[in-house]
């Protein structure tokens, strides 16, 4: 810190680590409680009619299946499951992916005795379908004129259906799910697990969507300038982003959680990153990342020190 970078704007946007952690979220709508709570009732009484085969991709600690489910409104939701090769599982993982989506599921995983839900949100990767756009800089704008259509509403319900189907395929796991997000899957995950006490412990890296308001001002590529450049001839945008704010969210979040928070990154502004950190009341660590979206020195040892504490994190899980 500071990198040498190609962007015509500073990363760090000027703050230094005292000053990230004093970024507060915004106020929260009158209704935006009721909204959430509307939201997961609607998606628990979801039908998750999880389907499983075999995936021809291999690897020596966990079985792969290809996984597909259904999500609210019918929407199908493709991914994969993870079980370990050795023992039964003690635990349960639902992940989400960053904005890039999925071509096949991730292995840096903290606990091999887990069994890993890793769905692609609808829209992505292989839950693909006309007409979204699985470009995240239209993926974003999907039904921003409405609260209640917005996408990520509808990849926050995903979220919670794929707790579901976790829970119906491994019912002796209810009370030891965790969950893991990464940018995107971040801030999804933070608006989830503020209403779902079925997830027991998180943790959010890079998390996305923090601080709306401060999204739309803090020059950034990716997604968020995406939603600048639109918020800029619809007025009426705001509104439904008010209600999609992951540090807002985080305020009702209970359980134990781990956040990775990165001082650098073009593509999720830090202070937006540190609102939803900043903004858990409870039970929270934080690890500090020199950058995130950004490639540096630093990285594969920063990797390997927050694996070894997730390790320990979701240990008591």
């Amino acid at each position: 810190m500071p990198f040498a970078h190609p962007y015509a704007f500073d990363p760090s946007y000027g703050y230094s680590l005292e000053a990230l952690l004093a970024v507060e979220p915004p106020v929260e709508p009158p209704d935006f409680g009721a909204f959430w709570r509307t939201r997961y009732a609607r998606a628990l009484a979801v039908e998750p009619n999880p389907r499983l085969r075999i995936s021809s991709k291999t690897h020596p600690r966990f079985r792969i299946h290809n996984l597909e489910y259904d999500s609210t409104d019918g929407f199908p939701i493709r991914g994969w499951l993870l079980t370990p090769r050795v023992g039964s599982p003690r635990r349960g993982f639902v992940l989400g992916h960053g904005y890039g989506g999925l071509e096949a599921p991730p292995y840096d995983l903290p606990r091999d005795d887990g069994v890993y839900l890793v769905p692609c949100f609808r829209g992505l990767g292989r839950s693909q379908r006309p007409p979204i756009s699985p470009d995240p800089n239209w993926h974003v704008l999907h039904d921003i004129d409405s609260r209640d259509n917005y996408i990520l509403g509808g990849c926050v319900d995903d979220l919670w259906v794929g707790v579901s189907t976790l829970l119906l395929l491994f019912p002796e796991l209810s009370g030891h799910v965790g969950y893991l997000g990464i940018s995107f899957g971040g801030g999804i995950g933070a608006m989830a697990i503020a209403s779902d006490a079925r997830i027991a412990r998180g943790h959010l890296n890079v998390p996305s969507f923090g601080h709306q308001s401060l999204r739309l001002a803090l020059p950034s590529i990716g997604s968020a300038a995406a939603v600048q450049r639109f918020v800029g001839t619809q007025g009426r945008i705001s509104e439904t982003l008010a209600y999609f704010d992951a540090a807002v969210a985080a305020r009702s979040i209970r359980q134990p959680m781990h956040v990775a928070a990165a001082r650098f990154d073009p593509a999720v502004a830090p202070p937006g990153q540190f609102a939803v950190y900043n903004a858990i009341p409870g039970d929270k660590r934080l690890f500090v990342l020199e950058a995130g979206h950004f490639d540096y020195p630093g990285r594969a040892r920063q990797t390997q020190d927050l694996l070894a504490q997730l390790w320990a994190f979701f240990a008591p899980l």
